[in-house]
């Protein structure tokens, strides 16, 4: 399991736009299954959609991303990490089954389908109860900043 102080040094992303809270299953390169508590705290619940919270669809898809930037950055030595950003680099076949509400704990899993160079795919979903809510093919960008 990976905790919130080692995703923090992996993600550049901060509040309220970091949307992984742990890790419970990340195999190197492969997969990955992490957990996104949703609390009705969140700042998009606000105006999405007052007296009637739901996430929105791009926000699980966000998290679904962030899950899957794990699963890339997993092969990289800490200094790599420290020098490298996962892009979102395209978004293929996405589907909302089920709508998303406080209280609610999304279970996010990705599957590496294919990596060319610094180019990965994934096949993900995002689970609640059991039930998928939302699944795409995500593409992510490893770039080194210099």
């Amino acid at each position: 399991m990976i905790d919130i102080k080692r995703i923090l040094s992996l993600l550049p992303h901060r509040y309220p736009f970091l949307m992984i809270d742990k890790v419970l299953e990340l195999k190197k390169g492969e997969y990955v299954k992490a957990v996104k508590n949703v609390t009705f705290n969140e700042p998009y619940f606000m105006g999405h959609f007052p007296g009637d919270p739901v996430m929105p669809g791009v926000l699980i898809i966000e998290a679904l991303a962030q899950a899957g930037a794990l699963i890339a950055l997993s092969l990289l030595s800490e200094e790599e990490i420290r020098v490298s950003k996962a892009y979102f680099a395209g978004i293929e076949k996405a589907k909302f089954k089920k709508v998303v509400r406080p209280g609610d704990v999304l279970i996010l899993e990705g599957k590496m389908i294919n990596r060319k160079a610094n180019f990965w795919k994934m096949k993900a979903s995002a689970k609640v109860d059991g039930q998928v809510v939302a699944e795409a093919v995500l593409q992510a960008a490893i770039v080194k900043e210099v």
